[in-house]
């Protein structure tokens, strides 16, 4: 606003400055308006140098007096000044800024019939500045409100973000220590007391071995039973622990497929047949690597609404589909993404196909038994 008011004055004052000295050139300048200008420009350029409002608005009116004394006094073309420093002193003192219009309606009194026309013109200029500006300030001001309060909801959501990644942490760390404590627990009291009573059982074996060889034989035969029996309780212990390969892969696509459905604005879903566990982790990583290359594309460019993935196990192929309902393409240009399908599915031996009739359509095809 400040720097405004101060081109607003230099314009109106250049005006009065050129129009009083073309009207002086058949008669000399008479020195008093020379230091009129002079004063006045001394005070509004000393207004900008302080920070506080309160020596500010005493220049600001310091220069309203200076410019009515010489209006009246020296040059009434200064009067021309007067509604630029009744709108300064408005903004100032919070008034708006169409009460200073009426109120310098109201200073027509102060002005020579011959210079009411420039008189209106300038304050209709200068109150068409100081609206704009002040609306615009108004607008500045709503947008680093608006500015602040998102930040705020970023921090906030920063911090609950972190909250949530914490607590996940430690849920996954207590999970962890159950699961841990789980298999203690369950290998304590399958295997050890199978192999506590093996034990026994060969001690007592040791002793009669001298006394009564069938009865020994007969107590390490048990032993032997009991610790084969132990044994197969640990390999069917970490069987039903370690999840299958498959059900990794499979798992992975319900999630995806979940996520995509929760945080886009389509409706995903998945469906497998056949004979899954022919699907060898590296098969299933290319699977999940071209689906997710699809369905970014279609979110880019296919306008889809439902995006559907299909995993189906045939007598001699593994087909992984990704197909949408978008608006397709009449003719399919290879990129980065569909290039880096292609390298990934004939890196064991497989192919893509890609179709654009009728929505997009991604088809990833893999050979059996290659890995």
């Amino acid at each position: 606003m400040e720097y405004w008011t101060i081109w607003n004055k230099a314009t109106v004052l250049g005006y009065i400055i050129t129009a009083s000295f073309l009207a002086h050139l058949t008669s000399e300048i008479s020195p008093w308006l020379i230091l009129g200008y002079l004063l006045y420009l001394a005070v509004n350029i000393t207004i900008p140098i302080f920070k506080k409002t309160k020596p500010k608005q005493m220049l600001v009116g310091l220069s309203a007096v200076l410019v009515v004394t010489s209006g009246i006094c020296l040059e009434p073309l200064f009067l021309l000044l007067l509604p630029i420093h009744v709108y300064e002193l408005s903004s100032w003192s919070g008034t708006r800024t169409i009460y200073a219009f009426l109120i310098m309606l109201i200073l027509l009194f102060l002005i020579p019939l011959e210079l009411i026309p420039l008189y209106l013109l300038s304050g209709l200029l200068s109150y068409l500045l100081f609206a704009g500006v002040h609306e615009l300030g108004d607008k500045l001001r709503r947008m680093e409100e608006e500015r602040e309060k998102m930040r705020a909801d970023l921090q906030r959501l920063t911090r609950s973000l972190s909250e949530n990644n914490e607590y996940i942490r430690q849920s996954a760390y207590t999970i962890k220590l159950e699961e841990r404590n789980r298999l203690s627990q369950q290998i304590h009291d399958d295997v050890g007391h199978a192999m506590a009573g093996a034990l026994i059982q060969m001690e007592a074996s040791r002793r009669l071995l001298a006394i009564n060889q069938d009865k020994a034989s007969e107590l390490l035969g048990n032993a032997i039973a009991i610790a084969r029996e132990g044994l197969e309780r640990i390999r069917l212990t970490l069987k039903d622990v370690k999840p299958r390969p498959e059900e990794m892969g499979i798992n992975r696509l319900r999630l995806f497929v979940d996520e995509l459905s929760a945080k886009e604005t389509v409706t995903a879903t998945l469906t497998f047949d056949g004979d899954i566990d022919v699907i060898s982790p590296l098969q299933w990583k290319i699977i999940q690597q071209n689906a997710t290359e699809a369905v970014t594309n279609s979110l880019k460019y296919a306008k889809a609404t439902a995006i559907n993935i299909e995993v189906q196990v045939l007598n001699k192929l593994i087909k992984a589909v990704v197909s949408d309902n978008g608006i397709g393409v009449d003719k399919v240009v290879k990129g980065l993404g569909i290039l880096g399908m292609e390298e990934r599915a004939a890196s064991v031996g497989g192919t893509v196909i890609v179709d654009g009739n009728k929505g997009f359509r991604v088809t990833t095809l893999l050979p059996y038994g290659n890995l």
